[in-house]
């Protein structure tokens, strides 16, 4: 039998990479462009003394083949000077078990998967075969796509592989609607994972979903909020003349003044503050107070599902349910709750509603 998300048993983030400050900052480059930008960019990082590994792109799946697509395994050759010369643990991305020997040959520390390959369960089945045995860490970015359970079902194929030293990268969704992030934070998303699979360290991808150096301090601090457990942010010495991502990329100086910028919040363990607790209390009560008025509303909709069954009714009433979403919804937003809230959690008791008076009229 599989184990469940809480038994298994990852490692800790500190375990395999240590923090240099919090929040823990793994950075450089998106690409890695030459053996000059590579040094210069990590001379100026650890210069800093905030970053607590060095991240670069050598093998770079574009959209379109006339893109810059790395330069392969001869820059893994620059990395290792950098680990050399300047003691970085090195992060590199991988999308075959071609990418993942020349990797290990070379003694890169940390290996990264990214989203365009996290989409394809055949790819990972073979990137996870390939690291079967080996003591290696990996980082899983969330796919393209905001699928919650393609997200998990990557980790757990590393995992089933004996991968236990893992994170996840939350890096932004694509979605239809267009808005000034590059990629939709979705924020529901990673805290849903980090729910279901509380071991496991979900850091974010900050660059990913900006687009766009101006937006990096709001996606940074709003991960901070929910509890990220480090960030992977692009650096370049450079950036105005990146291959790749460049509006994206700061330079190692720009980084820390970001860093500086940030209010770092109290994890909720380590609160002492005692006005929480009464508040936790008091918002402990009034779920109760809810979980109660929503079963008695439940127990009314099984009444009526009775009476609908005697009349010969249908189960669906329009009329009545757009009175109910128009006449609640009205309501709630004079009590200063957001019209989204309302008719989601409206919908979601509906649907219950449905359920329950089809079971008992069919």
């Amino acid at each position: 039998m599989e184990p469940t998300l809480n038994e298994y048993e990852i490692q800790p983030l500190e375990d395999w990479l240590k923090p240099k400050c919090r929040p823990l900052i793994i950075s450089g480059p998106c690409s890695a462009e030459s053996r000059e930008q590579i040094l210069a960019t990590a001379a100026q990082l650890h210069k800093t003394g905030l970053v607590s590994a060095f991240r670069s792109g050598i093998w770079k799946p574009r959209s379109r083949p006339s893109g810059f697509e790395g330069h392969g395994e001869i820059a893994l050759k620059w990395l290792a000077e950098v680990k050399e010369k300047y003691g970085f643990p090195l992060a590199v991305e991988v999308a075959t078990p071609k990418h993942v020997e020349a990797c290990l040959k070379a003694g890169i520390d940390i290996l990264w998967v990214g989203a365009r390959t996290s989409v394809n369960p055949f790819s990972i089945q073979e990137l996870a075969d390939a690291l079967r045995g080996v003591d290696v860490p990996v980082m899983v970015k969330n796919p393209l796509n905001p699928d919650l359970s393609l997200w998990m079902g990557v980790i757990e194929r590393f995992y089933m592989n004996g991968i236990n030293k893992l994170a996840a990268v939350h890096r932004g969704f694509n979605t239809y609607e267009k808005t000034r992030y590059r990629n939709e934070p979705l924020w529901d998303i990673p805290v849903k994972l980090k729910s279901n699979f509380p071991q496991l360290p979900v850091l974010c991808d900050p660059s990913h979903i900006a687009g766009k150096r101006s937006l990096l301090h709001e996606v940074i601090q709003q991960a901070l909020l929910l509890d990220a457990d480090g960030f992977m942010i692009e650096s370049h010495h450079n950036p105005l003349v990146a291959l790749t991502d460049a509006a994206q990329q700061v330079t190692p100086g720009d980084l820390e003044k970001l860093v500086k910028q940030l209010k770092i919040p109290i994890k909720s363990d380590e609160n002492p503050c005692k006005e929480m607790e009464i508040l936790r209390n008091r918002v402990d009560e009034l779920d109760k107070m809810l979980i109660n008025t929503l079963s008695q509303r439940m127990n009314v909709v099984d009444d009526m599902a009775h009476i609908k069954k005697e009349c010969e009714m249908t189960v669906l009433q329009i009329k009545r349910w757009k009175t109910i979403m128009e006449t609640r919804t009205a309501y709630g937003v004079e009590k200063g709750l957001s019209k989204e809230f309302l008719e989601s959690l409206l919908d979601l008791i509906h649907k219950e509603s449905i359920k329950i008076q089809s079971k008992i009229i069919s």
